[in-house]
């Protein structure tokens, strides 16, 4: 859905998304892009990457547009297996066609294993090269479960803060 004629854009946007994914073996473990060591992998109908989709659903929830799962129908073969990257490129390329640029991106992850302290660094470089912004703008967290009865699945959160893109803002005045 487009916009009427003469609609301008706020100059914030927040957006927030979730998603979780239940812990399958014979998979490879992916958060945030990073493929990280653990004996079991996230089920999914794409890569089932909880962290990337998270942050999909925030890019395309802050400008309105359609959800993951409308954009990519798990019911749709093409995305069987899909690397997680493709649905946040494509969130970006809307972002960027809305009028805005990232300005942060906090995220959360809950679960009980692999513990993620040693891996956040990576994650949020691996974020940072996948929508071009510097992963000082970039927040992973990870809390456990304790007693959510959410043990063998990883859920992950991100909420993303946007301001309209400096060329745009120009034109607009």
């Amino acid at each position: 859905m487009r916009p009427k004629a003469g609609f301008r854009r706020p100059e914030l946007a927040i957006g927030y998304g979730w998603d979780s994914h239940e812990f399958k073996p014979g998979i490879p473990l992916k958060i945030g892009g990073v493929q990280l060591p653990h004996v079991k992998g996230l089920g999914g109908h794409s890569d089932g990457d909880v962290l990337l989709h998270a942050i999909t659903d925030a890019l395309l929830g802050a400008i309105a547009a359609p959800d993951i799962g409308t954009l990519f129908s798990p019911s749709d073969a093409r995305w069987k297996g899909a690397d997680s990257a493709v649905f946040l490129a494509e969130a970006m390329r809307r972002v960027k066609a809305a009028g805005y640029a990232i300005a942060n991106i906090d995220s959360t992850l809950i679960l009980l294993q692999p513990k993620i302290s040693s891996h956040a660094a990576r994650i949020r470089q691996r974020i940072s090269e996948l929508l071009g912004i510097s992963a000082y703008t970039i927040s992973v967290k990870a809390k456990t479960p304790e007693g959510m009865g959410t043990e063998n699945a990883a859920i992950a959160h991100a909420i993303v803060l946007l301001k309209r893109a400096a060329s745009v803002a120009r034109r607009q005045k």
